[in-house]
């Protein structure tokens, strides 16, 4: 894969003019067959007034690129003198709103409301932006210090900033409540521009930079400069595998009558219907996304990736698609910091440790195993938490006999050879995400048709000591625990299961929460439980054993298991029932163990391989640490 020049592709201010450069590659668009392009600009702060209308500028077919096609550029001076009348910003610095029109000779009417791909910056729906006397943000000299958290010590927070906290500005003022609630990750959906302004950004049109819904390129890296002194390192939900029908070789090729697209069409993977499938067989498409992943490294020092959709572009039997992306993006992390550049991913322990994290719910296994991104959403996890809750499909003692094994990962190795490098390999575990509703409405829903009419139904939170055993179950199991935002708040938003109402509305946090009492409870656990990972060795890196065993645990609704490092060593013990129950644990070691979670009491003078009986609360679970 090559790097895209993107110190010529889009706008380019030169120096202190007011001239600004334009290029962009349309394959196939050339002067020869007849084609002309223009780009039409207007400031920002008349494009609403009638009597303003943008100003045309011919743009020139330079040259073609033997993989990227026809290059087309120009030079605009962005002169007082050629203000519109009427045009309250011209000529000033500021803002300024651009889109291409195409045209050709045989064609009775142009192309109009053409988006540059390779925008910068974004306005309302179809339009690109370009500031003209941008000042590029200075990044702190904490940034230097920064390093990306070993895989074995991250906790991730998955967040939409429209829904958490009102954009960016509101997401600053939750940086001291994330780190505190004891997170080191933010996994961030997708901010690339959208046509919507209300949607969650699965449907991208400009993928670099971040979409003015949230705010603009400056107010993000300083939002990612700011996390990162809080400890929290930033990762991105990018969508590679399908666009919206109005990305620019989307649009633009549909409406010139092509039969074929130089961009998008279905190579191999999986097609979902989600948008438009871009082609991963295309030298063009692959170097466009590798060049996107880069963009987001070097300007914005996000921490890696989650891949939405990978099995859109996954191809099992060739280095293709998923797996020559994140291979070629390791590597360019690892070319790098050979040259002192991107020292964040230089890891403790020699690794290199840029997060790049498939969505690949198909195969979850291969996606760590056989490719170099060292992480994996898997639903397993999830699917078997939400069988318990629900007793659907499977007695409960079978589901949670399930739930048991798929909190270890089982099958998943913790690290993987390849290429002489011995990497670090883990998986995401959660059981709250944005593409489900929360677990809480598992146990009861309110929607009275007869009393008043909801959109959608809402769990019922007074039930939310039944979340209990599942959080403590998820934050002390091995692999990398994840919480959906407003989970530590006993969140009970709802989702449909297919339809528009997933992704055309907005489900803000109700931070009101935070001062109920079944808001409060579910957070003191959450914090709680993050302590516990955190001082312990055990829980992050260590060892997990599931103890499988029908008659004394799994038939009476128990779940144990054991982690251990070493000679740390924990038994967490979880009750899905009603009732208190009494059950026994043989320990490994001798010595005196200590209950960190439910009442702080002792065990001393354990003897190794002696059944001891402890008690485990309805509703909730112990965990029993060996003192040291």
């Amino acid at each position: 894969m090559n790097l895209l020049e993107l110190d010529k592709l889009g706008p380019h201010q030169q120096g202190n003019s007011n001239i600004v450069n334009f290029a962009v590659y349309l394959p196939w668009i050339t002067a020869k067959e007849g084609f002309a392009v223009s780009v039409k600009i207007i400031h920002e702060r008349d494009q609403f007034i009638q009597d303003v209308q943008p100003v045309a500028y011919s743009l020139n077919h330079l040259s073609d690129h033997p993989t990227y096609g026809a290059y087309w550029a120009g030079e605009v001076n962005i002169d007082s003198i050629q203000r519109p009348s009427h045009s309250r910003g011209w000529g000033k610095p500021g803002r300024y709103v651009y889109r291409y029109e195409v045209s050709n000779k045989e064609r009775m009417q142009a192309v109009d409301w053409v988006i540059d791909p390779f925008a910068r910056e974004y306005g309302i729906g179809k339009m690109s932006v370009f500031t003209l006397d941008y000042e590029p943000y200075t990044w702190s000299s904490f940034e230097s210090a920064w390093r990306t958290p070993l895989l074995s010590d991250l906790v991730v927070y998955e967040l939409h900033l429209g829904e958490f906290s009102n954009g960016i500005h509101g997401a600053f003022e939750k940086l001291d409540y994330l780190a505190d609630l004891g997170i080191n990750c933010l996994e961030i959906m997708p901010v690339s521009n959208i046509v919507e302004s209300v949607r969650w950004g699965f449907q991208p049109l400009g993928f670099f930079g971040v979409d003015d819904r949230f705010g603009n390129r400056a107010l993000m890296q300083k939002f990612i400069d700011k996390a990162h002194q809080k400890g929290l390192a930033i990762i991105l939900d990018v969508v590679f595998g399908h666009t919206g029908d109005c990305f620019p070789y989307s649009y633009l090729y549909r409406e010139l009558g092509f039969s074929m697209n130089p961009f998008l069409g279905k190579c191999f993977g999986a097609n979902f219907g989600f948008g438009e499938q871009t082609n991963f067989c295309s030298e063009f498409v692959e170097d466009f996304f590798f060049t996107v992943s880069h963009h987001w490294l070097d300007c914005y020092h996000v921490d890696g990736f989650r891949y939405d959709c990978v099995p859109e572009y996954w191809d099992p039997h060739e280095m293709k698609g998923y797996h020559r992306l994140v291979y070629n993006t390791y590597n360019e992390a690892k070319a790098n910091l050979k040259v002192g550049k991107w020292q964040r991913f230089n890891g403790s322990n020699g690794e290199i440790t840029i997060i790049q994290c498939a969505e690949q719910l198909e195969h979850p296994v291969e996606a760590t195993a056989n490719t170099y991104g060292n992480c994996t959403w898997q639903n397993r996890t999830l699917d078997s938490a939400t069988s318990v809750a629900s007793n659907r499909g499977t007695t409960q003692s079978q589901a949670i006999q399930k739930l048991g094994l798929h909190l270890g990962l089982h099958d998943f190795s913790s690290e993987v050879t390849m290429n002489g490098e011995t990497r670090s390999k883990s998986a995401f575990q959660y059981i709250e995400t944005h593409d489900k509703s929360r677990l809480i409405n598992c146990f009861g829903l309110i929607h009275k048709i007869d009393d008043y009419k909801l959109l959608f139904p809402i769990g019922k939170r007074e039930k939310w000591y039944k979340n209990q055993p599942y959080l403590i179950a998820l934050l002390l199991a091995k692999g990398i625990p994840m919480l959906w935002q407003g989970q530590e708040l006993c969140e009970n938003n709802s989702l449909p299961p297919d339809g528009e109402g997933r992704v055309g509305f907005l489900r803000p946090v109700h931070w009101e929460y935070f001062y109920d009492n079944y808001g409060k409870a579910t957070l003191n656990l959450v914090r709680s439980l993050l302590k516990i990972r955190k001082r312990g060795n055990q829980f992050r890196m260590g060892d997990y054993f599931f103890f499988n065993d029908w008659q004394k645990y799994l038939s009476k609704g128990l779940l144990v298991y054991r982690r251990n490092y070493g000679e740390l060593e924990s038994f967490v013990a979880i009750n899905f029932t009603q009732t208190d129950q009494k059950v026994p644990i043989s320990f490994r070691f001798s010595g005196n163990y200590v209950e960190e979670l439910h009442n702080k009491k002792r065990l001393d003078g354990v003897e190794s391989g002696k059944s001891y009986i402890v008690e485990v609360p309805s509703n909730y679970g112990v965990v029993w640490t060996l003192a040291t």
